[in-house]
């Protein structure tokens, strides 16, 4: 799985390679913590992943090119913000600590139950979410992996899509399934780290908002039409 998710303002060749193994680690310790193979909400949500993620990176790399090239790059340049890398560490930790404990919870131990209805309900959720992170990613040439000031690709203020209606749709959808992949997978226990995820979010997008306010022209004006950061009528 992918450990960082995008920025909504914007490392070399191997940057994918260290992913995959990172996922493919990541998945093994599930297992692992579980201790068994058989939990077929597993299995589902890993094969929906695989095929979003995939088709979505071979869309990239043929519409976008030059956003491919920023979000397989971005990690080892020396203009993303401190604060981020930052963020992005912490959040990497809260998402193994998420992904740990839900296969304790969900399948070894059973500290926990989710009614078969709601862990439905709860993968609609993952599926809107990922339906804004497609969209952002149509809409927006500039979703950079962290936070940076693209000056070098002639970043401009996205005002189409869903950045008509909040300015950062992209962390809205990372919460929203950070919440729902728990209830999917069975465990309440794991809501804790999400909610942890979640907090950190927020925060993260409090500080971009701010740093694209000071840094991208034009985007104190776009913040004025468009006056909530994640959800409508709320913040």
């Amino acid at each position: 799985m992918n450990t960082t998710p995008s920025s909504e303002t914007g490392s070399r060749r191997s940057e994918p390679a260290v992913k995959i193994v990172l996922s493919v680690l990541y998945v093994a310790l599930i297992f692992i913590a579980a201790g068994t193979i058989n939990w077929p909400e597993l299995w589902f949500f890993l094969g929906f992943y695989l095929i979003s993620t995939s088709a979505l990176i071979v869309w990239l790399k043929k519409h976008d090119p030059g956003l491919f090239r920023e979000r397989t790059s971005v990690a080892k340049r020396k203009d993303v913000k401190g604060w981020d890398r930052i963020i992005i560490r912490i959040y990497s930790l809260f998402l193994l600590v998420m992904l740990l404990i839900a296969p304790l919870d969900a399948v070894r131990f059973h500290w926990s139950r989710v009614p078969r209805p709601l862990q439905w309900l709860a993968f609609a959720g993952i599926l809107l979410s990922w339906t804004i992170v497609v969209w952002a990613f149509r809409e927006n040439a500039f979703l950079s992996g962290f936070v940076r000031i693209q000056a070098d690709r002639g970043q401009k203020v996205c005002t189409t899509g869903p950045y008509r209606l909040i300015r950062h749709p992209m962390y809205l959808a990372v919460i929203l399934a950070v919440f729902c992949l728990p209830l999917f997978l069975g465990s309440l226990y794991s809501l804790i780290p999400a909610a942890l995820i979640a907090a950190l979010f927020v925060l993260r997008t409090d500080l971009e908002d701010k740093t694209l306010r000071k840094e991208l022209p034009g985007y104190s004006d776009y913040a004025a039409r468009v006056g909530w950061k994640l959800i409508p009528k709320v913040w």
